[in-house]
């Protein structure tokens, strides 16, 4: 089995930029210390290639969380839905370990509207992971009682990466590498978080492969959100699904317990 992600990416983030929903860090830091254990790669087989589609979070020893369009697609590329992989190795190669999985797509996904796209996904795992403590979810409308305006947020994903503020889309480049940046807040709605990318002012962002990735509050171990989509560059925007929310609970609450 081959395992080139980064061919397998640039396929997939083709299929989802024709969407306009896909998202991998920009001006981060690579988690060489394995900072963030609990964040993973979802990872298929296409065209006899196997690498990363998506970014998620072990939120409990069986569940992934991850974004709904990092799923829909795949029945019409032939992956069914027990035939999806996870990892939690920082740097995804060929010795990466692989744990099996099934995904279950969010029933209401692209029901909504623009407003609530209810972008949310899980993958349940065969078996459960033994050694890394799963991320913890946000109470109900937790984002609605807290001061946001000074709030940081982190985000972690193992997509494309962008280190230069001044060249084009020619500078993204993909390595399997586990990433972080910290960022700042722009705006709340109903159902989405919406945070500053901008390095000039010390925020980084997130780009394609990065989807279904965390947004931690701070640096704590509480997921606000998860990457859905910006830019097409990811150079400006940072737009992230809400998971404090009731539409998104009513889906998780079927695979794991809610606080």
């Amino acid at each position: 089995m081959k395992r080139r992600g980064t061919v397998l990416l640039a396929v997939v983030a083709a299929v989802l930029a024709v969407a306009g929903i896909a998202r991998a860090i920009t001006f981060g830091q690579l988690d060489t210390n394995n900072r963030y254990p609990n964040v993973g790669a979802l990872v298929i087989t296409f065209q006899g290639e196997t690498g990363i589609v998506c970014t998620g979070t072990l939120i409990s020893p069986t569940v992934f969380l991850t974004a709904a369009h990092c799923t829909d697609f795949l029945p019409s590329i032939g992956v069914a839905p027990d035939d999806v992989w996870v990892t939690f190795d920082p740097t995804f190669d060929a010795s990466s370990p692989l744990l099996g999985g099934t995904y279950h797509l969010n029933p209401l996904f692209g029901s909504g509207g623009q407003s609530n796209t209810n972008d949310v996904s899980v993958i349940t795992l065969d078996s459960p992971v033994s050694g890394i403590t799963p991320a913890r979810l946000p109470t109900l409308n937790y984002l609605d009682t807290i001061p946001l305006k000074s709030q940081r947020f982190t985000a972690v994903g193992y997509g494309t990466v962008r280190e230069d503020k001044t060249k084009g889309p020619q500078t993204l480049f993909f390595d399997g590498q586990r990433r972080y940046v910290d960022q700042g807040f722009r705006s709340l709605t109903g159902s989405w978080l919406n945070l500053s990318m901008n390095p000039s002012v010390g925020s980084g962002g997130t780009c394609y492969g990065d989807s279904g990735g965390p947004h931690f509050v701070g640096d704590s171990n509480l997921i606000a959100a998860i990457t859905v989509t910006g830019d097409r560059w990811c150079r400006a925007t940072d737009v992230d699904y809400r998971v404090d929310t009731a539409s998104a609970r009513n889906f998780l609450k079927d695979f794991v317990t809610l606080p």
